[in-house]
């Protein structure tokens, strides 16, 4: 039998209350967090969907790991765990843990740039671009132009523009491009695949130049999948036979656990090169802790060691893909413009297209996800204008859906509230921002309603 309905591969062992409020209600809470979603009590959200990082639920495997736990300050039993479980998959010598991505980020960032280089990436996420700017070098996106395109049907939107590349390096020269990045899936463009053809020619460009390639692999598995599902040539290999090819193509990656890891926290840094892993230990143990726990507890290294493998399972991923898709069909077939074909972690409204009449300088995006939360308790993130300035090439909003949290009723109650929204969307009106930071300033901006 092939069921029609998306069932979650597993069994509800524990629940945690979520609360209602009133739309009054939310309208004073959400003028008092200064019409800025990450300023709310997480008590005051009803369906969360602001981020997949670290929000997910873990496993009983997971948990039975944890109970296992070396807290042992050097050496401990569970980093050797933890580092076999990372080399299995992505088959580089070191393995540095960190406390999140953003920490492996830093490091990588602090011991390869300098000020006037040149970091590519298909697209940098915001703790990516705001890592490599702090030291003074430049992130360009080099996205190939389909995934500018939001309605485009592309398979592989998260691609890198190759050409682009190779007219990069000739433009700034190769001295100046320390590494090239890929971000697979590519979160700011929508949670789109790369596909394996075009890590390989992004490798092939890297290794003719001499330029190390590394992955932003937070969602390496579900990048697997879509390969698998899409790709020719790959449909007969496991997820992590496609991870463990696309990874030899690199030098190394940096990886927020939080996401495929299925963990709450932790990260990891990996390299092949004896130098550069040095450098990077070193400003670990300044930073973050020696390099056996990196930030993290013995606790967190077990259940990232389980979680990376439960990532890859076929009826896991088969259910995550389709469960996502499930949203993002159920509202486009209604008219909501969103980023085509639905990604993996995320579902990514078009907010341009959404409210037309709103110009990108009053925050499209902003207005759109304060309203999401006005009309059904429903919180998401901004990824454009507010998130990126000037270098936003779209203004979305990312409904990101964490691991094995909600179930399909929590997803139809979501469709209701964006259906809902849409059917009132020439009431809303834009943003102004009344404070910014100087980095990372959707964090804690404060709007207001123009």
């Amino acid at each position: 039998m092939i069921a029609r309905t998306i069932i979650e591969p597993f069994r509800i062992k524990s629940v945690e209350p979520i609360r209602w409020t009133t739309r009054v209600q939310r309208e004073e809470l959400l003028k008092a967090a200064h019409h800025n979603l990450f300023l709310l009590s997480a008590d005051d959200v009803l369906i969360d969907l602001l981020t997949d990082s670290g929000t997910g639920a873990m496993s009983t495997h997971q948990w039975a790991a944890i109970m296992e736990g070396d807290e042992s300050y050097a050496g401990s039993r569970s980093f050797d765990r933890f580092k076999n479980s990372v080399q299995d998959i992505f088959g580089y010598k070191h393995v540095i843990p960190t406390h999140q991505g953003r920490a492996a980020e830093r490091i990588l960032f602090g011991v390869m740039c300098k000020k006037g280089d040149v970091v590519p990436n298909n697209t940098h996420f915001d703790t990516t671009r705001a890592n490599v700017e702090f030291t003074g070098a430049e992130a360009v996106d080099l996205l190939i132009p389909e995934g500018k395109q939001p309605s485009s049907q592309h398979p592989f939107k998260g691609n890198m523009d190759v050409a682009a590349l190779e007219a990069l390096i000739a433009r700034v020269g190769r001295d100046r491009i320390p590494l090239v990045m890929l971000t697979v899936t590519n979160n700011s463009g929508g949670g789109q695949p790369v596909s394996i053809e075009n890590a390989r020619q992004v490798s092939a460009v890297c290794r003719r130049h001499g330029i190390p390639l590394y992955f932003d692999a937070c969602r390496f598995a579900e990048n697997a999948w879509f390969i698998k599902l899409r790709e020719p040539g790959n449909s007969s290999k496991t997820p992590k036979q496609i991870a463990q090819e696309m990874f030899a193509l690199g030098d190394g990656c940096t990886m927020s656990a939080k996401k495929d890891g299925m963990a709450n926290i932790g990260g990891f840094l990996c390299t092949n090169d004896d130098r550069l892993a040095q450098q990077e230990m070193n400003l670990l143990i300044l930073t973050e802790g020696y390099p056996t726990y990196g930030g993290l507890a013995g606790r967190d290294l077990e259940a990232i060691a389980v979680g990376l493998n439960e990532a890859l399972e076929p009826d896991y991923l088969r259910y995550r893909i389709a469960s996502t898709a499930y949203l993002g069909k159920a509202i486009a077939a209604e008219g909501v413009p969103i980023v085509q074909p639905p990604g993996g972690h995320a579902i990514y409204i078009d907010a341009r297209a959404f409210l037309p009449h709103i110009p990108p300088d009053q925050f499209s995006g902003v207005a759109l996800a304060c309203e999401l939360y006005l009309e059904g308790g429903v919180r998401s993130v901004e990824i454009g204008t507010l998130m990126f300035a000037a270098a936003a090439q779209m203004d979305l909003v990312r409904l990101a859906i964490p691991r094995r949290v909600y179930t399909q009723s929590h997803i139809d109650y979501l469709v209701e509230v964006i259906l809902e929204v849409f059917k009132n969307r020439e009431r809303i009106r834009g943003m102004r921002l009344a404070y910014e930071a100087p980095f990372l300033r959707h964090f804690t901006a404060h709007l207001e309603p123009v």
